[in-house]
């Protein structure tokens, strides 16, 4: 049997923040079965859980994949990981989660108050000339700065506002050289910024709350705002927040989980029920009842 859950990140509400689901494997499968199955649950990112290599590390081997694509870095997807590891029995709430991934090792922790913190890599962005077409595809004539991480394009705009009603051409930014598009803001209320995040050239017209992008905004709004503690609010119809805390070449994220399905995987060369197979006798459910 192969667990499937499916847990909500950034959030303590079901059905906000961003989905994930969270395959827990105990050997690691091929590309192209994996790539299946994230393609299948047609989620921002499925991640897969296996044992790791060195059995002393206590590190699993962690990798993640959007419908179309595997990627190098997500934080929803593994926060998501880690709550499931915790919430399933596998770690105990005083142990760290440990991943090996593209992106090197990376860590969570558990607070007591339920707040899950990532240890992640900073992904800076430098500023750069804006590329042919971004600006036109967002529907904006003008930023406040334009930069280029390893991964994403950052803009900055004049206010909240403008973020949230953005309505961009999803054809032109999926032709631009980059994963995805980070637009943010300062932020309103108690949050220090706000953004959006779109990456439709890897199958994702807009991400619902986007961890790996807040390793480019939290170096960012670090530096533009002189705080190294930051709250961020990422404005999808979803929506969700973040804690952002920057220490030098790293970045920790730290956001809430819940659980909001659990299934298992059929495996394929089971033999399915089906009409050569004796029916059991027909019964009536009531599916209103405990």
């Amino acid at each position: 049997m192969t667990k499937l859950i499916q847990i909500d990140a950034f959030t303590s509400i079901p059905f906000q923040g961003n989905p994930a689901a969270v395959c827990l494997l105990n050997k690691p499968r091929e590309e192209s079965w994996m790539q299946a199955i994230a393609a299948e649950m047609n989620l921002s990112e499925t991640a897969f859980l296996a044992p790791g290599e060195d059995p002393f590390s206590r590190a699993y081997q962690l990798r993640w994949f959007t419908p179309k694509v595997e990627v190098d870095l997500c934080g929803h997807a593994t926060l998501a990981a880690a709550h499931a590891l915790w919430t399933e029995g596998y770690l105990k709430p005083t142990d760290a989660a440990r991943f090996d991934t593209r992106s090197g090792r990376l860590t969570a922790v558990l607070d007591p108050s339920g707040w899950i913190t990532l240890d992640f890599p900073a992904v800076p962005a430098d500023p750069v000339d804006p590329p042919p077409g971004l600006l036109p595809a967002l529907g904006l004539e003008e930023a406040l700065f334009i930069g280029r991480s390893r991964f994403d394009l950052l803009i900055d705009v004049s206010s909240p506002a403008i973020v949230r009603s953005l309505d961009p051409d999803f054809r032109a930014l999926s032709r631009l050289d980059c994963r995805g598009v980070i637009v943010t803001s300062r932020g309103e209320e108690s949050f220090d910024f706000i953004s959006r995040f779109f990456a439709p050239a890897s199958g994702i017209d807009e991400d619902p709350v986007t961890g790996s992008a807040h390793c480019t905004l939290g170096p960012y709004w670090a530096g533009k705002l002189g705080k190294e503690e930051l709250l961020a609010h990422q404005a999808s119809p979803r929506g969700g927040v973040i804690r952002v805390q920057t220490a030098g070449d790293r970045v920790r994220l730290s956001g809430q989980a819940v659980t909001v399905l659990r299934g298992e995987l059929v495996d394929p060369e089971r033999k399915q029920p089906g009409p050569d197979l004796p029916r059991r006798e027909e019964r009536k459910f009531n599916f209103e009842e405990d």
